[in-house]
This record gives structure tokens, C-alpha cells and sequence, in this order.
């Protein structure tokens, strides 16, 4: 029998089972051939990835134009003006920062700050889990260097462009600095609202304080508002405010910084908030800040821009106590309704600090600064100037000689004349001598002196001491005639009130860059221009003008201190220079369009003198102006000026400089006088105050 056939005439057969290599071989091979490919792209992306690193390593990250808000500050340290283009901010080291502003803000930001390399994978991870669980974004994962990269060097647009660059400067953030240095950028550059930048400034907006000084509330409360500043201000919301920093507070607690006493007490305590705007003394010194920012800009040549977003700081001479002194004194010194103007400067002598200025009664009216102004007559007041020329040359002592009438002078060779006029045409019709003169503001015996020792001299020793304004040489300078302005008259009184030495002005101290490195700083200027007897025998007769028959003798008795001083009065100025051991002040009053003073307008310099001098000296004890070698101080009859016998009934004490005291010793003055004698003796007697009686004491 034949077997049976396919169509293909072909025997069908059974196929044969494959074998297990047979079965796997193609899946190997292509395991294998997976495996070579994830290793190459595992190697390239590996590859790429330290290339990427290896180029950020290699680059510069961008210029962070940071603006900083410069600041004045007086004597103490204290901020009486800010300098800023928009941004409020002033930065400080990481260790000049409250712990608990640290704690605060890592544990609400980033509390792996220190665990991360700039991204926090386990944070993002949680960040997904409870935004997905929400199906909102509730939980966000930027870390403080990713924060910080979006803020030094990028906007805050929500684009794939701007968030590959914010992960590229995050890397090099990390790659270029410490940990702490990057904390520190943040807090010095993060936003707290009202226009406050950085920790330190925020600090100083909320709370008046450093942020070194900051509790643990008062951190749990600042760190709580760069979340949304205009949602946590406490000056806004409160509520939201304390919320916020409540969740701060519990999170310090979990994370361990703080104990649960510590949260609660926290959080119940009361803050005290600085009104929205106090950061700086606003309206306080407006004339003295204007006087330092012309002297930065003007004269030391810091640049516009630096003083502006530098963050540079002014250190300088403003003494507050002082300051207020002079503001109060000048507000109450003169009806509100008056249109009558003012000014007062005071100078340590010692050191030259310009301790307050008050250049006007209202800034917000007017901003010139009539401490300045170089258009005013000083009249009486000019005279120290013009007997301290008379003593240093010989010719004069303080018991000079000169009648008190009125009198015709000549001069320019008799071809002109002049006829000076005392005030309210008052005269002695008699002799007096340099001190009587001086307390009593005799013009007669000044144009005597003048014309004794010539006006050219008198204009030397002026600048000697500190005047520089134009001075004409004629008869009447003696009284005063050519304008100076009231920082001339204060700096050179200090010069009496400093033994002879003359000491530059100064309202800057020094000027610091934002990282504290100085940029200027004051030289002490002094140079010995006359002898300190002369400068004490010329204080000895000004304290003669606060003594009884002295032109400020009615202000004596406000001022509990030795004093010296000088007034002077034009029919549309009238001034108060005077001085103590440790400051000197000079004061004008007068209408800015040189309107004629009343009798009561004039009177109102002295009061404004005294007033503040105490005020300003309040914690000062009186000192006494030391009696320097070369100074002569022996009793003299007043009547002829010479030395007073042991029978003389009228004496007076009185200074020379060494060598120029009298020789001659008077008779029996009553009985040589006659009965106008006595009568000029009893009038001595009592001009004594009770500084000349201590005098009189020391002496003997």
C-alpha cells in the first residue's frame, strides 16, 4: 500500500520542540543589547552632567545690583536720616542677626537648609504629595537658594526659560559660597514690606531695633512676612499676622529650636510696633542733614549714587540732646504769629563737633539755612575781636582809659569824618575803662580803640580766628559794620572758649562703606592762634557782659554756670555769641528782608542763648575757665585804674596778661575822688556776681 501524499507531493512531518536556547537567545540579545544602550545614554547623560557642572564651576555668576540704603547718624549712633532709591535696606553679617530670626526662618523656609546641595528632593516630593492630595498648589518647595537666586538675579515670571536659568544660578550659588553666607544673603536681601529690604532694616521699621537685638516674637512675627507682605503686615492684618506667626512658633517647636514654654509665652507676648514712617527721626536736625549731605557730595566728593544705593554710613557730630534743645528754644523764643527768623549754632570747642544747628524757624517754608548766611551785621558782637587786638598789642590794658561822650572822629588823614552813637544815645560822660566798655556796649570807647590800634590789625586777628567773610578797614567795623554769618561767630568765640586754640569746624566724623571700610575720615585740625592768657583775659571781661550792668545781664539767672559771652545789635539784627568751657553757641534773630527790629524783637537773642545752654548742658556740671601761666590777676581801684592799696574801699579783681598789670598803687581813693568817686565805687561793688565772688575766693 502507498503511503498517502500532500498536494506538493511531499511527506508531511512533525515539527520538532525547540530548545530552551533556542526559545531565550533572542530575548538576551536583546536584554544586552538594552543594557549597552542604557549605559550609554546613562554615560552621556553622566557626561553631561559634570560638563554642565564643570561650566557652571567656570562661570561668574551675574552682577547683582543690589541698591542699600545709606545712613546718617549723630553723636550716639543714633539714625536721624536714610538715603535711598526706592529699596529700604542695610545689610549686616550673619553673626549681627537674633539666633531666633535664624531658627525662625529656616524652620517656616527651609529646614534642610544646611542637608541640601540648593534643591530638596524630599521636600519637592512632599510638596507633589499634599498639592495632589489638595488638587491645588498649597505647598510650594523652593529652597532659600533657589529663593534667593530668583531674587538677586531673575524676575519672578512663571516661564520654563526663567526656571532652568533660577536652577543654574541655584547650582553656582551653592558651588561659590557657604551655607552661611547664603543664609546671610537671603536675610539681607529678602522683602519685609513698607519697603523695607533685608532683616536689619525690617527690624529697625517694626521694632526700633538692630536685628542682632530681636526676641524670639518679634523674630516669629518678621519671619512670617515675606510670604506675602502686603497679607502678614501686623500694621495691615494683625490677625493673619499673629496666625502666621503662631505656625512659626509650632514649627521651631517640631523642629526642635525652641520648648513649648517658650512658643506660648512668644506668642502671648504684646509687641510694640514703631508708628509706620518712624524709622528715621523724620523733621528732626532738617537743616544739620542738608548742611551734611552738601558736605558728602560737595565737598568730600562721595558720589550721588553711592550716598544713594551704597549703603554707605555717615557718622556724625549731632548731639540729640543738644539738638532738641535747640529747636525747642527757638520754637518758644518767638510768637508763632511773628514772621521774625533765627538761628542757632553750637561748637564743642574742644573738638570742633558741630553738637546742633537750627537754620530757621519752619523747614517745610523755607530751607535756607541762615547759620550761612553771610549778609547780616554782628554789631557789638564783633568787638572781642577788636580788644583782643588792643591787649595783644601793648597799647591797651583792661583798665584803658576813655571818655564816654559823644564824639567826632577823623580819619583817612582828617579828610573824613566819623560820629558813632551809643545805643538809645546813653553815655557815661565820663571815663571808663575796657571792661565797662565791654558789658556795657559803648561804641565810643570801641572807635577809640580802633583808631588806636588800627583796623587792618583788628582784621587780622578777626581771621586768625575763624572770620572769613569781607571786612572793610574803616572806623566803624569797630561796631560791627561788615557781615559775617553765624558759623564764623560761633567758630571763632570757641576759639576764646579753647584757650587760643582754634579748632576747624567739623559735622562729619567719618564715612563707611556698606562692609565698613572707611571711606573718610576727619582730621583734628587745631593751630594755637593766640596765647591762652590772651584768650582768658578776653573770657574774664565777657563774663562781665552777664554781670549787672552787662548788656545780657537779664538772662543771668537761667544760666547756673560760668558764661561769657558778647551781644550785638543793629536796628535789624541782633545776636547772642557766648560760650562755656565745653560749648559755644551763637544765636541771631532778625527778619530774612533786613526788616528794623522793635526794642522786644532784639531782646529775644539772649533768652534763646540761655535757654538752650542749660538745656543743652543740663547733665554738664559747671566748670570754671581755667587760669592759665601769663595771666596777672590782682585787685585795682576801678576809678584810676590802679593797683588798690590795702585802704581802698572800691576794688575791683581783675586779669592782665603778665607783665602789663599796674604798677602804681592809688592813694586813698575815696578821698581822692570825692563824693562822684564813692559813688562810682558803690556802683562797682555791686556788679559782683557770685562767679566773681568765687573768683575772688580762688584767688586769694
Amino acid at each position: 500500500m502507498k503511503k498517502p501524499s500532500n498536494r506538493q507531493g511531499k511527506t508531511r512531518r512533525r515539527p520538532a520542540f525547540p530548545s530552551i536556547s533556542e526559545r531565550f537567545l533572542p530575548h538576551v540579545l536583546h536584554i544586552k543589547n538594552g543594557l549597552k544602550w542604557s549605559a550609554a545614554v546613562f554615560t552621556v547623560f553622566v557626561l553631561l552632567f559634570a560638563g554642565t557642572l564643570i561650566y557652571l564651576r567656570t562661570q561668574t555668576l551675574p552682577a547683582a545690583s543690589i541698591s542699600q540704603t545709606s545712613q546718617m547718624v549723630d553723636l550716639h549712633g543714633n539714625v536721624i536720616d536714610t538715603f535711598h532709591a526706592g529699596e529700604n535696606r542695610r545689610s549686616v553679617p550673619l553673626a549681627d542677626i537674633s539666633h531666633y530670626v535664624v531658627d525662625a526662618t529656616l524652620a517656616i523656609e527651609d529646614r534642610r537648609f544646611y542637608e541640601h546641595r540648593g534643591f530638596d528632593m524630599k521636600g519637592m516630593a512632599r510638596a507633589v504629595m499634599v498639592n495632589v492630595q489638595s488638587m491645588s498648589a498649597r505647598q510650594g518647595a523652593s529652597t532659600l537658594t533657589q529663593q534667593l537666586a530668583r531674587n538677586l538675579y531673575l524676575t519672578h515670571e512663571r516661564t520654563w526659560q526663567r526656571k532652568i536659568k533660577e536652577a543654574m544660578y541655584t547650582v553656582q550659588l551653592e558651588m561659590n559660597y557657604s551655607k552661611d553666607e547664603i543664609l546671610g544673603m537671603y536675610l539681607n536681601q529678602i522683602y519685609y514690606g513698607h519697603g523695607s529690604y533685608g532683616i536689619e532694616a525690617a527690624a529697625m521699621m517694626y521694632f526700633n531695633k538692630h536685628a542682632s537685638e530681636l526676641s524670639l516674637a518679634e523674630s516669629a512675627m518678621l519671619a512670617g512676612i515675606p510670604k506675602g507682605p502686603k497679607y502678614y503686615s501686623p500694621y495691615l492684618n494683625m490677625k493673619a499676622a499673629k496666625d502666621r506667626q503662631l505656625t512659626i512658633l509650632q514649627a521651631m517647636l517640631e523642629g526642635g529650636s525652641i520648648t513649648d514654654g517658650q512658643k506660648s509665652a512668644a506668642y502671648a507676648e504684646v509687641l510694640s510696633f514703631q508708628p509706620l514712617g518712624s524709622g528715621q527721626q523724620e523733621g528732626f536736625a532738617p537743616y544739620f542733614r542738608d548742611y551734611i549731605r552738601y558736605i558728602a557730595v560737595d565737598k568730600l566728593g562721595i558720589n550721588e549714587q553711592l550716598l544713594n544705593e551704597g549703603g554707605i554710613t555717615i557718622y556724625t557730630t549731632l548731639d540729640p540732646v543738644a539738638q532738641a534743645a535747640a529747636e525747642e528754644v527757638v520754637a518758644k523764643g518767638i510768637p508763632a504769629s511773628s514772621e521774625q527768623q533765627a538761628a542757632l549754632i553750637a561748637i564743642d570747642p574742644r573738638t570742633g563737633y558741630i553738637k546742633a544747628m537750627v537754620g530757621g524757624r519752619d523747614y517745610k517754608k523755607n530751607q535756607f539755612n541762615r547759620v550761612f548766611a553771610d549778609t547780616r551785621q554782628p554789631g557789638s558782637s564783633f568787638k572781642p575781636f577788636l580788644y583782643l587786638t588792643a591787649l595783644r598789642s601793648g597799647f591797651m590794658t583792661p583798665v584803658t582809659r576813655f571818655k564816654s561822650e559823644p564824639t567826632v572822629f577823623t580819619y583817612d588823614e582828617g579828610r573824613k569824618t566819623y560820629e558813632p552813637r551809643n545805643y538809645g544815645d546813653k553815655y557815661s560822660n565820663d571815663y571808663i575803662d575796657m571792661r565797662k566798655a565791654l558789658a556795657s556796649s559803648d561804641n565810643i570807647y570801641a572807635v577809640n580803640t580802633i583808631m588806636t590800634v588800627g583796623a587792618d590789625k583788628v582784621i587780622e586777628t578777626a581771621r586768625k580766628l575763624g572770620i572769613d567773610s569781607p571786612m572793610q578797614p574803616v572806623p566803624s567795623l569797630a561796631l560791627g559794620t561788615s557781615p559775617v554769618s553765624p558759623f564764623e561767630m560761633a567758630s571763632a568765640f570757641a576759639t576764646f572758649a579753647n584757650g587760643g586754640t582754634r579748632v576747624e569746624p567739623v559735622a562729619i566724623t567719618r564715612i563707611e562703606d556698606r562692609k565698613g571700610q572707611v571711606l573718610y575720615e576727619a582730621k583734628h585740625q587745631a593751630e594755637q592762634v593766640i596765647a591762652p592768657a590772651e584768650a582768658y583775659v578776653m573770657t574774664s571781661l565777657m563774663e562781665s557782659v552777664f554781670e549787672e550792668g552787662g548788656t545780657a545781664h537779664r538772662v543771668s539767672s537761667a544760666i547756673k554756670r560760668p558764661v561769657a559771652g558778647k551781644t550785638g545789635t543793629t536796628p535789624t539784627d541782633a545776636w547772642l555769641v557766648g560760650y562755656t568751657p565745653e560749648l559755644t553757641t551763637a544765636v541771631w534773630v532778625g527778619y530774612d528782608k533786613n526788616r528794623k527790629l522793635t526794642v522786644a524783637e532784639a531782646y529775644r537773642a539772649a533768652p534763646i542763648f540761655a535757654q538752650f545752654t542749660e538745656k543743652a548742658l543740663s547733665t554738664v556740671p559747671p566748670k570754671i575757665f581755667p587760669i592759665p601761666q601769663g595771666v596777672a590777676t590782682v585787685y585795682i581801684d576801678p576809678t584810676s585804674g590802679k593797683l588798690a592799696a590795702e585802704t581802698c574801699p572800691n576794688k575791683r579783681l581783675e586779669s592782665f596778661l603778665s607783665g602789663t598789670e599796674p604798677t602804681e598803687v592809688c592813694g586813698e581813693p575815696a578821698a581822692e575822688s570825692g563824693t562822684d568817686g564813692q559813688k562810682d565805687g558803690s556802683a562797682e561793688k555791686g556788679r559782683h556776681s557770685w562767679w566773681t565772688d568765687f573768683k575772688r575766693w580762688w584767688t586769694d
